[in-house]
Order: C-alpha cells, then sequence, then structure tokens
C-alpha cells in the first residue's frame, strides 16, 4: 500500500471546460448577432427592477429575451413576460449559480436568431455566479445602497469579473451613511476599467445613462 495521496483538482478541470464551453456559446452567439448579458446581485438588489425597466427602454428598438435563473419559483420570470418580451425561467435545482451548459439549454428554448439581447438574471448571491463563465459577452452587477458599500472589499471577484456595476436604489441615499466616493474609489481599484452606473430603480433615475452603455454594447458586438 503507497503512502502517497493522490490530489485531484476536480474544481479545476469543471471550471476548465466550462470556460471551453462558454468560449464556444459566445463565439455562435455572436455569429447571429445576438448579445449576452451575464447581470448578477444579492437577492433583494433589484435585479428584477432593473430588467423591466431596461425592457421599457429598450424594446421598442431591440428584440428582447429574458432569460431568470432561481433555485425555485417562477415569479421573476411571469413579472417579466408581462413587459412582452419572450421570457424563461431556469430552476437550478439548488445550484447557487448558472454556467455555460446551463445557459445553452436555456438559449436553446429560445429563438435567439431573432433576439438581438439576451439579458440572463442569475441566481441571487454575489459569490458562485462570479466564479462561473456563461458565455456572455459583458457581465453586470448590482449594488444597491442598502447592502453597504464595503461590498467591493467583502467580494472582490464579482467587482473584478464584471464590465459594468449599476449601483442601484440611490434613492435611499439620504437615510443612509453609504457613500458612493468611497464605492467607486475601492470597486475602481479593483477594476479600473468597470463602468459604473448610479440608478434608481423606483424613480427612473439614471436608467438612461444605463441603457445607453448596453445599447451601445449590443450595436458593437
Amino acid at each position: 500500500m503507497s503512502d502517497e495521496i493522490k490530489l485531484i483538482e476536480v474544481k479545476e478541470d469543471i471550471q476548465a471546460d466550462n470556460a471551453a464551453k462558454a468560449k464556444e456559446l459566445q463565439d455562435s452567439l455572436r455569429k447571429e448577432k445576438t448579445f449576452l448579458l451575464n447581470l448578477m446581485a444579492s437577492p433583494g438588489a433589484g435585479k428584477t427592477s432593473l430588467v423591466i425597466q431596461t425592457i421599457r427602454h429598450l424594446k421598442e428598438k431591440l428584440h428582447v429575451g429574458i432569460m431568470e435563473a432561481d433555485i425555485d419559483s417562477m415569479v421573476d420570470a411571469e413579472k417579466v413576460a408581462k413587459e412582452g418580451v419572450d421570457a424563461i425561467q431556469i430552476r437550478t435545482g439548488g445550484f447557487c449559480h448558472m454556467d455555460a451548459t446551463m445557459v445553452k439549454s436555456g438559449l436553446d428554448a429560445m429563438n435567439t436568431k431573432n433576439l438581438d439581447l439576451v439579458i440572463l438574471e442569475n441566481v441571487g448571491n454575489l459569490v458562485c455566479p462570479a466564479e462561473f463563465e456563461t458565455g456572455a459577452h459583458k457581465n453586470a452587477m448590482i449594488l444597491s445602497v442598502p447592502e453597504g458599500d464595503d461590498k467591493p472589499l467583502k467580494y472582490p471577484l464579482m467587482f473584478s469579473v464584471c464590465h459594468a456595476l449599476v449601483i442601484n436604489k440611490t434613492d435611499y441615499l439620504e437615510l443612509s451613511d453609504f457613500s458612493v466616493e468611497k464605492c467607486r474609489e475601492r470597486v475602481l481599484k479593483l477594476n479600473p476599467g468597470i463602468q459604473i452606473f448610479e440608478v434608481s430603480c423606483k424613480t427612473g433615475e439614471g436608467i438612461d445613462r444605463w441603457v445607453e452603455w448596453l445599447h451601445q454594447e449590443v450595436n458593437n458586438i
């Protein structure tokens, strides 16, 4: 009997395989001229609210599809479908993230050739979704004011992998000690190239800038 114990890095192998599948999916969507946005955030940060605001601003300009991912329930997909866009719900069955294989199964249920933009509303948390590539052309995240401006210090990977940060619920700023300046400083230290948008999905403030950025990214695919 050997005294040597073999160490097998399963997670590394899984992520390498997923990254290859994500690249393949991304290239396939690019050929179709379909832009995929991966939207991540904590539960309650306002993902669905931002999705609905985005739909209302863009549905007359783009063909939009929405992919809702949750451990359970159909609530978000039902809300989004009322906005008159294609929407599907993916129930992950306990998984706290989406990966490229899951995303492809969802896209296969949609006619992506007729869609300019697909938004994936990822499972709500700031840890697991940041670790898995989805095939998206851009990653965006939401940080809501009630969560606090220290989240970049606690979840650096999430802020590092995103191309855009939406600071949501700015209508709460006067009622909190959230510092936009401190938040920006912490985020830009992690990710100097990130785009930062201050919005309130409740009042509509700042939504135009976010939508303009997203529309331009779709047109540049």
